[in-house]
């Protein structure tokens, strides 16, 4: 495993602590956040268009809403106090009842309310970058399976 100098918070100074990822780090029981490794609205944007048969719209206050055949997968939000990108995405039950316990993970506000299940990012503390694509194609993918059969067909995804 690389090491490498990270502040140490419960320190005081610097430490040689080992990267747990390339983009997270920890020191006494805290998280690190490493400049620039974090998912920003362009690269939330170019994943998403990606995807097969997407559209885009900015809608609700600024969000950036990802479609397939007019049905929301993924939602780009900020949050105002420090102007982070949340990120909005369906999962499965399982994965739902997973994430929605884990620090920077929380049931989507509206959506989660009435029953869906809806994972809303607000930090990497759990998820990286990588884990959020990964579960942005599968909201993808179980948003396409509920379209009609015939919306499949036609766009070459049933």
């Amino acid at each position: 495993m690389q090491k490498r100098p990270i502040w140490d918070a419960a320190g005081g100074g610097r430490a040689e602590k080992p990267v747990i990822s390339s983009r997270l780090a920890y020191t006494a029981g805290h998280l690190i956040r490493e400049a620039g490794n974090f998912m920003n609205v362009e690269t939330y944007n170019a994943f998403c268009k990606s995807l097969p048969h997407t559209s885009h719209v900015v809608q609700w206050g600024g969000a950036h809403v990802w479609k397939v055949a007019g049905k929301v997968f993924a939602i780009g939000s900020w949050n105002d106090a420090d102007e982070a990108l949340f990120v909005t995405f369906k999962c499965s039950p399982m994965s739902y009842d997973m994430l929605k316990e884990m620090p920077g993970c929380r049931p989507a506000p509206y959506l989660a309310s009435r029953g869906m299940k809806w994972i809303q990012r607000t930090g990497p503390e759990t998820m990286d970058d990588e884990a959020l694509r990964d579960y942005l194609e599968e909201s993808y993918r179980l948003v396409a399976l509920g379209l009609p059969k015939n919306v499949q067909k036609e766009l070459g995804i049933a």
